[in-house]
């Protein structure tokens, strides 16, 4: 019998599919954007809320790919009360459910804006998380169109503050009033054409992908894709393709209105969205927005079925490199629009409301390759380095560690082995540190410290041919009063940010 105890199986060490880990760099540059588009939202008078990360599914359900099964698109759990639960799916239905359950203490409308994460229980892929941030921002109580047009001009306002400058950015408009009246008016009215809209819907939705002629066969039999996958079409005829399809093409809404209204004429909703997206066009007109900024675009159509009237998209127009090496339009990084009924499942009353969603991860990617993100610096801390444990000089180690951070100087003490010092400057090489301070029993003694400039010495070492060279070029590190740290830092902290500054941003 062998009595040996079998070695205990070592943990695989493993990120789940579809989740990635962040970090410094990427967190401060998401804290750096999101600090711009938070400006932007608190100028317009929209002021923050946060809810949590679950909701109870039925809050969700309605609007997610398959309600009938509770945990499809969604992460979803059941509670000790047999309750449903489900991560958020995105940032609206929270607000809806915020707003009904506080209807009677809320101050309509309601301006408010939310960051946060929310996740898709859905197949990841290349550049497709189940794990990602949006910035929303939404007016609550607000039922004309001038809301929405305030969102839109909201929206440009903010890809302008984070660097991208007009002409590389448009907000494209539309209305789903209109395109339901065009829906309706080639025969898919009525609550039994439902499935067959959102099929249509779908199909418009990849006109930017598959352009006119992948959408048409999308409209009619289906299409069948490079690797043999076939997608079932909306079933339309001709005649139906071809509307739709004029409708969708307009690149001049102005020169295009008239034959638009003349098809869209003896629809339910088909004329009230015409002038809808008529006084849109007219109020940011007035307020400087022309078309370069700010398009009626009948494209749009936002996927999403809560949508009731205007909707509209942030879209990048400048060429990025993809991971084929292809230069390809970067695209849409966010957009919404009016929304009436979402709240109104809690509430049983008409709630209007109307919002926009910024793709974060998507932006901040846009704002690398344009060199806008990341221009603030981060100096790594100056590191106080260890050469003797006795609780005297941890003291006077700590101490001036903790007079740095008062100056508001990044700062650490060396919390390793520090008995090899080698392996203090090595960690400080590697960390970027700016400084490092050196204090032994001698300067101790004598009150002083050494103060190395890291930087500085870098340079020099690829300067420095022999002893003599090196003795001659000191300058890298000097002893100082322990009075006069902080100065002594300042002062090289600032010098290197000079140099920083003339080599045009490089260490």
């Amino acid at each position: 019998m062998n009595d040996k105890q079998k070695k205990p199986q070592k943990l695989k060490a493993r990120l789940p599919r579809g989740f990635v880990d962040r970090t410094a760099g990427d967190i401060r540059a998401v804290n750096e954007m999101t600090a711009k588009i938070r400006e932007v939202y608190e100028h317009y008078g929209f002021d923050p809320l946060e809810t949590p990360l679950f909701e109870y599914t039925d809050a969700l359900g309605k609007f997610l790919p398959d309600s009938d099964r509770p945990n499809e698109g969604v992460f979803s759990l059941q509670d000790d009360d047999e309750q449903w639960m489900s991560l958020r799916y995105d940032l609206t239905a929270p607000l809806a459910r915020h707003v009904a359950e506080n209807f009677n203490e809320i101050q309509l409308p309601y301006r408010t804006y939310r960051a946060g994460y929310v996740f898709r229980n859905e197949k990841p892929g290349p550049g497709r998380f189940r794990q990602f941030m949006q910035f929303d921002a939404d007016t609550v109580g607000a039922p004309g169109v001038q809301a929405d047009a305030e969102m839109c001009m909201m929206m440009a306002d903010t890809l302008e503050a984070l660097g991208i400058k007009r002409g590389d950015y448009v907000i494209r408009v539309n209305n789903r009033k209109v395109l339901d009246g065009v829906l309706e008016a080639i025969g898919l009215g009525g609550d039994d054409k439902a499935g067959q809209r959102l099929n249509v819907l779908r199909a418009i939705d990849k006109l930017d992908k598959f352009g006119p002629e992948g959408v048409a066969l999308l409209l009619g039999p289906g299409r069948k894709d490079e690797s043999g996958d076939f997608t079932k079409g909306a079933g339309l005829n001709q005649e139906q393709i071809d509307k739709v399809l004029f409708f969708v093409g307009i690149k001049d809404y102005a020169e295009s209105a008239a034959r638009l209204a003349e098809l869209v004429a003896g629809t339910a909703k088909g004329g009230e969205g015409v002038e809808e997206l008529n006084f849109i066009a007219a109020l940011v007109t007035s307020a400087g927005y022309g078309s370069d900024r700010i398009k009626i675009d009948p494209s749009v159509v936002r996927g999403l079925e809560y949508y009731t009237g205007p909707v509209y998209e942030a879209e990048l127009s400048f060429d990025v490199t993809n991971e084929k090496g292809e230069k390809v339009v970067f695209g849409s990084v966010g957009g919404g629009g009016r929304y009436d009924g979402l709240v109104s499942r809690f509430m049983g009353q008409p709630v209007p409301a109307t919002g926009f969603s910024i793709g974060v991860s998507r932006l901040m990617t846009a704002l690398k390759n344009l060199g806008k993100l990341g221009a603030s610096e981060i100096i790594e801390p100056v590191l106080v380095t260890v050469m003797d444990g006795d609780v005297e000089a941890m003291g006077r180690y700590q101490k001036m560690t903790q007079e740095l951070r008062a100056a508001g100087i990044r700062a650490e003490m060396f919390q390793g082995n520090w008995k090899k010092f080698g392996n203090q400057l090595k960690y400080a090489d590697r960390r970027g540190c700016p400084v490092a301070i050196i204090q032994g029993g001698d300067e101790r003694a004598e009150g002083v410290v050494q103060i190395k400039d890291l930087i500085e010495g870098k340079r020099l070492s690829g300067e420095i041919e022999d002893n003599a060279s090196w003795r001659e070029a000191r300058v890298a590190q000097e002893t100082a009063p322990e009075a006069d740290l902080v100065a002594k830092v300042r002062e090289i902290l600032a010098a290197q940010a000079e140099d920083r500054k003339r080599a045009g941003g490089d260490v």
